[in-house]
């Protein structure tokens, strides 16, 4: 992604392409302008600084799959650490100012990790299966991968969890099995504290549906990927 389509929202917003991109469809729960006058200014600076932190897939006009990644040691420039939702306000997004802070060159990072944030796949609501199983979320991986060689990037990581189709399209975090089959380990693991109440049923239905232990859909795994290795 350049600074010819700064991708301020993401596909659990709706459909997106270059035309629509500014004009999303109400929700009760976001703030479109607010998150636009924060979002846009923040991915241009991480552009400017690091070359780009998303990439994006097409079919014609309409984006079909996102990836967005960001440096590891960002979180830092945050007070209480920034999560990078860009639908959501701090701390799970990113705080309103944190564009104008100084952020340092990928020369200047003690940690020179990318982390992926997240990974999602368009789901249509007339054929929620069109973009899916095609192996685009692979080839996304792989292009990231090759586009971090001779740029100064040591690592890769990711959170993932068990291979639960309802977690991956909430949260466009990907599978322990995607993430190893592409060559990464994991390097920690714990449980995910947020699944509780309503929502750690229906994970829980889907994973016994998908032969996945009800106990284990609350794990979450670090995947790192060692670039100086290659």
């Amino acid at each position: 992604m350049g600074e010819d389509l700064i991708l301020w929202r993401c596909l659990h917003g709706g459909p997106l392409n270059s035309a629509n991109i500014d004009d999303p469809s109400p929700h009760p729960q976001m703030d479109w302008p607010r998150s636009r006058a924060r979002n846009v200014p923040l991915l241009k600076e991480l552009i400017r600084t690091y070359g780009s932190c998303a990439m994006v897939a097409w079919d014609g006009a309409d984006v079909i799959a996102t990836l967005r990644f960001y440096p590891k040691a960002l979180c830092a420039f945050s007070a209480g650490g920034a999560g990078f939702c860009l639908q959501q306000s701090a701390p799970a997004g990113p705080e309103d100012d944190l564009a104008a802070k100084q952020f340092p060159s990928l020369q200047e990072l003690p940690d020179k990790t990318l982390f992926v944030h997240c990974l999602m796949i368009a789901s249509p609501r007339d054929d929620p299966e069109r973009y899916r199983r095609q192996g685009l979320a692979t080839r996304m991986v792989r292009e990231l991968i090759r586009w971090t060689g001779g740029r100064g990037w040591q690592a890769i990581e990711a959170n993932a969890y068990e291979e639960i189709p309802w977690l991956y399209a909430f949260s466009g975090v990907a599978g322990k099995r995607f993430w190893e089959k592409l060559g990464f380990r994991v390097v920690h693991a714990d449980t995910e504290p947020g699944m509780t109440g309503e929502m750690l049923d229906l994970i829980r239905r889907d994973a016994v549906a998908a032969g996945i232990r009800a106990d284990d859909v609350t794990n979450r795994y670090r995947m790192r990927l060692d670039l100086t290795a290659r």
